[in-house]
């Protein structure tokens, strides 16, 4: 079969990115706007924000992105987009675009799982081939993992995206300085969720893996009201306030050792869970082979985690490199293209689901 060019759109969140594919296995371009500089001053997402940047970036990024593959609109195979999950705003700016383009150009449409897309990312850089099926068998029922590292940074007044800040000022600390509790799952109808935790699969009871990672974030709100640390705090904030870029030093320049012991602890403690509860899931499925995969796979901590453990179960583990571990259209690209094959095409009808799930496939 002749290669198929493949343009993938995604403005699930606050980057907006576009990329070309060929046939799902080569990335010929990939062009990411980061709104990092919009968002910095709220210390997070601005969902109305994100949305306006969206709009203002579509077309350039979508034409660099064309332009750095030497194509034109007119020699691409297909347009495809990310559906689901993420802000509704910002997916209805993508998706309105995609269909513009696709019924203009009279190309097929796809709409892709961004979830499904972070997979992909790392069978793009793998070649582990297609003809993939998927099950859930765990998800995060408040805070995500990321959330969770964002929204600690802000508290601590350390700015935002927190995860990567965290992630350099761990090493700095010491992560035993602070025990917290291990993260327990808080359900409206404890008997509903007892009810839901076996699932059968191939006449075996397995039990579902859930995620939850409020609690990690209200004990650390706890620490600082408890030691006082809200003037320390401040002045962190309105020394970093307005810096695009801040250095390493920079930051240990205005961190305590306490609030580095915080951080470091804060960040084995969910390394720990991540990697504990993804190992157990590992097992009750019988697992071969394992993906590490999303913007908390770009970890240095979380990786060597994984690589260690893993090991030591014999199972191998395979990660995005760090530029498709955050989003990106590359990977939505991927994951369109066997639905390109499979001629699983979307209607112009289709629209953003802010909580779409990744169904069997």
């Amino acid at each position: 079969m002749a290669d198929a060019y493949i343009l993938g759109i995604e403005t699930s969140c606050d980057d907006t990115a576009a990329a070309v594919v060929r046939s799902g296995e080569e990335i010929v371009s990939n062009v990411v706007f980061s709104q990092i500089p919009t968002h910095q001053p709220y210390g997070g997402v601005v969902p109305e924000l994100a949305s306006r940047e969206h709009l203002r970036a579509i077309v350039p990024v979508v034409r660099k992105a064309l332009a750095d593959a030497a194509k034109t609109y007119q020699s691409i195979d297909a347009v495809a987009v990310t559906q689901g999950p993420g802000l509704a705003g910002a997916l209805l700016v993508g998706i309105s675009y995609a269909k513009a383009l696709a019924f203009a150009l009279d190309k097929p449409l796809i709409a892709v799982n961004h979830l499904e897309g972070h997979i992909h990312a790392v069978l793009l850089e793998e070649q582990r081939g297609a003809g993939w099926s998927y099950e859930n068998v765990g998800r995060t029922r408040d805070d995500a993992a990321g959330e969770a590292f964002d929204k600690v940074a802000k508290l601590l007044g350390l700015g935002y995206p927190g995860g990567p800040v965290i992630d350099r000022l761990s090493p700095h600390g010491d992560p035993t300085a602070v025990k917290f509790p291990p993260s327990q799952i808080k359900h409206r109808d404890r008997r509903e969720y007892g009810k839901q935790i076996e699932r059968t699969v191939g006449g075996k009871d397995r039990p579902r893996f859930d995620f939850s990672y409020s609690g990690i974030k209200t004990a650390v709100l706890r620490y600082v009201e408890l030691h006082n640390l809200r003037p320390a705090i401040e002045a962190r904030g309105k020394a970093l306030a307005g810096k695009a870029r801040t250095g390493i030093d920079e930051y240990l320049s205005v961190c305590d050792k306490q609030t580095l012991d915080l951080v470091a602890s804060f960040q084995r403690a969910m390394v720990e869970d991540l990697v504990a509860k993804t190992l157990l899931a590992v097992r009750a499925y019988d697992v071969a082979t394992l993906f590490v995969t999303g913007g908390v796979a770009a970890n240095n901590e979380l990786r060597q985690g994984f690589e260690r453990d893993a090991a030591m179960e014999g199972v191998p583990v395979y990660f995005p490199s760090r530029p498709l571990s955050t989003d990106n259209a590359a990977m939505i690209a991927a994951a369109a293209y066997p639905k390109f094959l499979a001629q699983d095409l979307a209607s112009l009808d289709f629209s953003a689901e802010a909580g779409l799930a990744l169904r069997g496939a």
